[in-house]
């Protein structure tokens, strides 16, 4: 392990997000080049959850009730599944040198628009028993107790990455991620970012694909299903009528107001097809995103997360994009299904560093803050010195090769 500040480290990056699906694996090489921080994107995998582990979490979730002894149980579990997906991040990359985890939220406490907690599951000893290395992780809680959301982090990278396209277009560019929820950065040149969740992005369709279809489904694969519907006007107009959605930023949101109870409330005393449910849970999505972007005055809109592979979802999102150039984090060379990971890479890598890694003005924060706690590997963890220069901006660079 190499202890010299700036110098190219490997870091394996780890999140699951709130469909949890399974573990984002990403493994990038970073290094600072005054108050240039450059991200080689080296490999990147999903291993989905074994069947019974996804069970178990999803039955946590709120509004279900959840023991002690359950939370333990899954705590261990996600951080030996986990370690797993660190150690094929390590083999992917043919070696590392740190491991960063967001883990599995399972709960985030909002309460009167203000985060109170955060919970995410999977125990980092097992990550640091497993690959040898240390670990970055709990990399929400710091924000949160200073008084910010702890959410979306996406802003960190967001904010370095697109600030130098904001400058070349004279217009905000804004990075949207659509994940369980989605989320978006607003970035002007020559100001802070800001950033907050919209609302669901998957979550209300994959509860909705997978019902109607039996469980057959997890999600509307290829928005197959919503694109056989049509939009039901009178479900649309009680989803849009959410004070959420009114909320003035910051603020943010998940599984704990978006589920399948929450929506069979929605729907309470109307008949519609489930193909129709799938199609006006689609134009949610478009609308509430595409509202936010315009509300900021969007030139471009650079999109990633699983909502970015539903053809029905982003054309809709197109057409209520009029006059916004809507591209992949992809056009611009981070790979748009492992973008989160590269995130936590990034976080991971900003903590080793000690470099703030939280955006105070767009997770509302009293002022930017280190973020995680380190588990030490096999051997004593040797920090570098922290940098000399703050860092401002963030340059992709082309693949590069494994070790």
């Amino acid at each position: 392990m190499t202890a010299r500040s700036g110098e190219p480290l490997t870091v394996v990056g780890l999140i699951s997000g709130t469909s949890i699906d399974g573990i984002d694996v990403a493994a990038a090489r970073l290094s600072a080049e005054g108050g240039e921080v450059v991200l080689t994107p080296l490999a990147e995998a999903e291993l989905p959850y074994p069947d019974e582990l996804r069970e178990r979490l999803l039955a946590a979730l709120p509004p279900n009730p959840c023991t002690a002894e359950e939370l333990t149980r899954l705590d261990t579990l996600v951080g030996q599944s986990f370690g797993e997906a660190a150690a094929t991040g390590v083999d992917l990359a043919g070696g590392a040198d740190l491991i960063a985890s967001l883990g599995q939220t399972v709960f985030h406490w909002v309460e009167d628009g203000r985060a109170r907690g955060t919970l995410q599951l999977g125990q980092p000893a097992w990550i640091a028993e497993r690959t040898g290395l240390p670990v970055v992780a709990d990399l929400r809680a710091r924000d949160v107790a200073a008084g910010g959301h702890g959410a979306p982090l996406a802003s960190t990278l967001d904010q370095l990455w697109l600030r130098g396209l904001a400058e070349e277009t004279g217009a905000p560019a804004v990075g949207l991620n659509i994940g369980g929820i989605a989320n978006i950065t607003v970035v002007r040149a020559g100001a802070d970012a800001v950033a907050y969740d919209t609302g669901p992005g998957n979550a209300l369709l994959d509860v909705a694909a997978h019902d109607i279809t039996g469980g057959r489904q997890r999600s509307d694969l290829g928005g197959a299903l919503a694109a056989a519907g049509r939009v039901h006007s009178g479900l649309l107009e009680r989803l849009l009528a959410d004070p959420y959605y009114t909320a003035p930023p910051p603020k943010s949101t998940g599984k704990e107001h978006f589920h399948r109870d929450y929506l069979r409330t929605q729907m309470s005393g109307l008949e519609l097809a489930g193909e129709d449910l799938l199609a006006t849970l689609t134009e949610l999505t478009a609308v509430t995103v595409a509202a936010e972007c315009a509300r900021h005055g969007a030139g471009t809109v650079v999109a990633s997360g699983g909502g970015v592979e539903n053809p029905v979802l982003m054309h809709a999102l197109r057409t209520r994009l009029t006059g916004t150039a809507l591209r992949t984090s992809d056009d611009l060379g981070l790979p748009r299904a492992a973008k989160e990971a590269y995130l936590t890479a990034l976080l991971g890598w900003l903590t080793w560093h000690g470099q703030p890694a939280s955006l105070p003005s767009a997770t509302g924060a009293a002022g930017p803050r280190l973020l995680g706690s380190i588990t030490p590997g096999a051997h004593p963890a040797v920090l570098p010195s922290p940098l000399p220069a703050a860092i401002t901006r963030l340059r992709m660079a082309p693949r590069g090769k494994t070790r």
